[in-house]
Protein backbone atom coordinates (compact mmCIF):
# COMPACT_ATOMS: atom_id res chain seq x y z
CA UNK A 1 0.00 0.00 0.00
CA UNK A 2 2.62 2.04 0.28
CA UNK A 3 1.68 5.82 1.67
CA UNK A 4 -1.67 5.15 -0.17
CA UNK A 5 -4.84 5.27 1.64
CA UNK A 6 -5.54 1.60 -0.23
CA UNK A 7 -5.09 -0.74 -3.02
CA UNK A 8 -1.27 -1.07 -4.61
CA UNK A 9 1.54 1.01 -4.83
CA UNK A 10 3.76 0.55 -7.51
CA UNK A 11 7.02 1.95 -5.89
CA UNK A 12 6.57 -0.38 -2.69
CA UNK A 13 5.79 -3.25 -4.69
CA UNK A 14 9.17 -2.42 -6.85
CA UNK A 15 10.89 -1.60 -3.14
CA UNK A 16 9.92 -5.00 -2.06
CA UNK A 17 11.01 -7.16 -5.31
CA UNK A 18 14.14 -5.82 -5.13
CA UNK A 19 14.74 -6.78 -1.52
CA UNK A 20 14.17 -10.10 -2.08
CA UNK A 21 15.99 -10.24 -5.15
CA UNK A 22 19.32 -9.31 -3.02
CA UNK A 23 18.48 -11.95 -1.05
CA UNK A 24 17.51 -14.45 -3.84
CA UNK A 25 21.12 -14.02 -5.05
CA UNK A 26 22.94 -15.09 -1.68
CA UNK A 27 21.29 -18.36 -2.75
CA UNK A 28 18.76 -18.38 0.34
CA UNK A 29 15.34 -20.44 -0.28
CA UNK A 30 12.87 -18.09 0.24
CA UNK A 31 8.85 -18.29 1.10
CA UNK A 32 6.46 -15.37 1.38
CA UNK A 33 3.21 -15.34 3.04
CA UNK A 34 1.15 -11.94 1.47
CA UNK A 35 -1.36 -10.35 3.57
CA UNK A 36 -4.19 -8.70 1.85
CA UNK A 37 -5.37 -5.70 4.68
CA UNK A 38 -4.21 -2.94 1.86
CA UNK A 39 -7.73 -4.24 -0.09
CA UNK A 40 -9.62 -5.67 2.01
CA UNK A 41 -9.43 -6.57 5.94
CA UNK A 42 -11.99 -8.99 7.19
CA UNK A 43 -11.79 -8.14 10.70
CA UNK A 44 -12.40 -4.80 10.05
CA UNK A 45 -15.88 -5.40 7.65
CA UNK A 46 -16.97 -8.20 10.29
CA UNK A 47 -16.73 -5.06 13.38
CA UNK A 48 -19.24 -3.12 10.81
CA UNK A 49 -21.75 -6.13 10.41
CA UNK A 50 -20.51 -8.68 7.80
CA UNK A 51 -20.41 -11.73 9.21
CA UNK A 52 -16.84 -13.03 9.76
CA UNK A 53 -16.54 -15.75 7.80
CA UNK A 54 -17.57 -14.11 4.25
CA UNK A 55 -15.73 -11.13 5.50
CA UNK A 56 -12.35 -13.17 6.00
CA UNK A 57 -12.66 -15.42 2.73
CA UNK A 58 -12.81 -11.90 1.40
CA UNK A 59 -10.04 -10.80 2.90
CA UNK A 60 -8.09 -14.12 1.53
CA UNK A 61 -8.74 -13.22 -2.12
CA UNK A 62 -7.44 -10.33 -1.66
CA UNK A 63 -3.66 -12.02 -0.19
CA UNK A 64 -4.16 -13.34 -3.95
CA UNK A 65 -4.30 -10.53 -5.70
CA UNK A 66 -1.29 -8.94 -4.16
CA UNK A 67 0.38 -12.33 -4.48
CA UNK A 68 0.02 -11.99 -8.66
CA UNK A 69 1.41 -8.45 -7.85
CA UNK A 70 4.44 -9.18 -5.99
CA UNK A 71 4.91 -12.52 -8.64
CA UNK A 72 4.75 -10.54 -11.61
CA UNK A 73 7.41 -8.12 -10.12
CA UNK A 74 10.21 -10.83 -9.22
CA UNK A 75 9.46 -12.48 -12.22
CA UNK A 76 10.29 -9.51 -14.42
CA UNK A 77 14.08 -9.64 -12.59
CA UNK A 78 13.86 -13.07 -14.03
CA UNK A 79 13.54 -14.79 -9.64
CA UNK A 80 11.39 -17.72 -11.20
CA UNK A 81 8.15 -17.81 -8.50
CA UNK A 82 5.25 -20.35 -7.85
CA UNK A 83 2.02 -18.86 -5.96
CA UNK A 84 0.38 -21.63 -3.79
CA UNK A 85 -3.09 -20.83 -2.57
CA UNK A 86 -4.60 -22.74 0.05
CA UNK A 87 -7.92 -21.46 -1.42
CA UNK A 88 -7.70 -24.17 -4.63
CA UNK A 89 -8.15 -21.50 -7.74
CA UNK A 90 -6.22 -23.19 -10.62
CA UNK A 91 -6.92 -21.27 -13.12
CA UNK A 92 -5.41 -18.64 -11.43
CA UNK A 93 -2.41 -20.73 -9.43
CA UNK A 94 -1.65 -23.73 -7.96
CA UNK A 95 -3.28 -25.37 -4.90
CA UNK A 96 -1.49 -25.69 -1.73
CA UNK A 97 0.58 -28.88 -1.21
CA UNK A 98 3.41 -29.07 1.16
CA UNK A 99 5.56 -31.28 -0.56
CA UNK A 100 4.97 -29.72 -3.76
CA UNK A 101 5.86 -26.14 -2.30
CA UNK A 102 9.07 -27.61 -0.95
CA UNK A 103 10.27 -28.85 -4.44
CA UNK A 104 9.51 -25.34 -5.52
CA UNK A 105 11.75 -24.27 -3.14
CA UNK A 106 14.10 -27.32 -3.59
CA UNK A 107 14.58 -25.87 -7.41
CA UNK A 108 15.25 -22.49 -6.48
CA UNK A 109 12.02 -21.02 -6.55
CA UNK A 110 10.31 -18.25 -4.85
CA UNK A 111 7.26 -19.41 -3.07
CA UNK A 112 4.41 -17.31 -2.38
CA UNK A 113 1.66 -18.37 -0.02
CA UNK A 114 -1.77 -16.69 -0.83
CA UNK A 115 -5.35 -17.06 0.80
CA UNK A 116 -3.83 -17.20 4.67
CA UNK A 117 -4.22 -20.76 6.07
CA UNK A 118 -7.47 -21.37 3.87
CA UNK A 119 -9.92 -20.92 7.15
CA UNK A 120 -11.62 -18.21 8.51
CA UNK A 121 -10.92 -16.54 11.81
CA UNK A 122 -7.05 -17.37 11.12
CA UNK A 123 -4.83 -14.72 10.21
CA UNK A 124 -2.18 -14.26 7.58
CA UNK A 125 0.50 -14.10 10.78
CA UNK A 126 -0.65 -17.55 11.52
CA UNK A 127 -0.48 -18.47 8.12
CA UNK A 128 3.33 -17.36 8.25
CA UNK A 129 3.93 -19.35 11.31
CA UNK A 130 2.08 -22.43 10.11
CA UNK A 131 3.98 -22.11 6.90
CA UNK A 132 7.20 -21.45 7.88
CA UNK A 133 7.34 -24.29 10.07
CA UNK A 134 5.90 -26.74 7.44
CA UNK A 135 9.07 -25.64 5.31
CA UNK A 136 11.33 -26.11 7.74
CA UNK A 137 12.35 -22.51 7.78
CA UNK A 138 15.11 -21.41 9.86
CA UNK A 139 13.80 -17.98 10.76
CA UNK A 140 10.33 -15.54 10.07
CA UNK A 141 10.74 -12.34 8.88
CA UNK A 142 7.61 -10.05 10.07
CA UNK A 143 7.94 -7.17 7.82
CA UNK A 144 5.77 -4.61 9.59
CA UNK A 145 5.20 -0.42 10.00
CA UNK A 146 7.67 -0.10 12.83
CA UNK A 147 11.14 -1.15 13.60
CA UNK A 148 10.25 -4.01 15.99
CA UNK A 149 8.58 -4.94 19.10
CA UNK A 150 7.46 -2.03 21.49
CA UNK A 151 5.91 -1.95 25.10
CA UNK A 152 3.31 0.27 23.69
CA UNK A 153 2.26 1.49 20.02
CA UNK A 154 5.21 4.23 19.70
CA UNK A 155 3.33 5.93 17.00
CA UNK A 156 1.16 6.93 20.12
CA UNK A 157 4.11 7.26 22.68
CA UNK A 158 6.90 8.73 21.88
CA UNK A 159 8.55 7.00 24.81
CA UNK A 160 7.56 3.78 23.97
CA UNK A 161 10.22 0.95 25.17
CA UNK A 162 12.21 -0.56 22.09
CA UNK A 163 12.84 -4.45 22.73
CA UNK A 164 16.17 -5.86 21.36
CA UNK A 165 15.03 -9.44 22.13
CA UNK A 166 11.88 -10.76 23.67
CA UNK A 167 10.60 -14.33 24.56
CA UNK A 168 7.42 -15.60 22.86
CA UNK A 169 6.23 -16.08 26.99
CA UNK A 170 6.93 -12.33 27.72
CA UNK A 171 5.48 -11.25 24.43
CA UNK A 172 1.91 -13.18 25.24
CA UNK A 173 2.10 -12.49 29.21
CA UNK A 174 2.27 -9.05 28.51
CA UNK A 175 -0.12 -9.13 25.40
CA UNK A 176 1.87 -6.97 22.94
CA UNK A 177 0.03 -7.11 19.43
CA UNK A 178 3.29 -7.55 17.13
CA UNK A 179 1.18 -10.50 16.03
CA UNK A 180 -1.85 -12.02 16.73
CA UNK A 181 -1.43 -14.97 20.19
CA UNK A 182 -1.93 -17.81 17.62
CA UNK A 183 1.29 -17.25 15.69
CA UNK A 184 3.38 -16.36 18.39
CA UNK A 185 1.97 -20.11 20.31
CA UNK A 186 2.74 -22.13 17.42
CA UNK A 187 6.09 -20.10 16.56
CA UNK A 188 7.32 -21.01 20.60
CA UNK A 189 5.70 -24.67 20.57
CA UNK A 190 8.35 -25.55 17.11
CA UNK A 191 11.14 -22.84 18.22
CA UNK A 192 10.78 -20.44 15.30
CA UNK A 193 13.00 -17.15 16.11
CA UNK A 194 10.88 -14.57 14.28
CA UNK A 195 12.68 -10.81 13.53
CA UNK A 196 10.01 -8.14 13.42
CA UNK A 197 11.46 -5.37 11.63
CA UNK A 198 9.58 -2.22 9.26
CA UNK A 199 8.90 -2.79 5.63
CA UNK A 200 9.08 1.22 5.50
CA UNK A 201 13.43 1.47 5.79
CA UNK A 202 15.07 1.25 2.77
CA UNK A 203 16.87 -1.79 1.99
CA UNK A 204 16.16 -3.60 5.99
CA UNK A 205 15.58 -6.82 4.34
CA UNK A 206 19.28 -6.98 3.31
CA UNK A 207 20.27 -5.23 6.44
CA UNK A 208 19.17 -8.14 8.65
CA UNK A 209 20.92 -10.55 6.50
CA UNK A 210 24.43 -8.63 6.90
CA UNK A 211 23.60 -8.61 10.63
CA UNK A 212 22.80 -4.81 10.68
CA UNK A 213 19.18 -2.99 10.46
CA UNK A 214 16.87 -2.56 12.96
CA UNK A 215 14.73 -5.22 14.00
CA UNK A 216 13.58 -6.92 17.44
CA UNK A 217 14.55 -10.76 17.59
CA UNK A 218 11.50 -13.36 19.41
CA UNK A 219 12.85 -16.25 21.02
CA UNK A 220 12.23 -18.20 23.98
CA UNK A 221 15.74 -17.76 25.29
CA UNK A 222 16.87 -14.38 25.71
CA UNK A 223 20.14 -13.32 26.31
CA UNK A 224 20.80 -10.62 28.40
Amino acid sequence: MGDLDYGQDHATIQKISSEIESIYKRNIQISIVVGGGNIFRGISAASIGMERASADHMGMLATVINSIALQNALEKRSIPTRILSAIPMTAICEPYIRRKAIRHMEKSRVVIFAAGTGNPFFTTDTAASLRAIEMGCDLLLKATQVDGVYDSDPKHNPNAKKFQKISYSEILAKNLKVMDASAISLARENNLPIMVFSIREPDEMVNIFNNKGSYTLINEVVDE
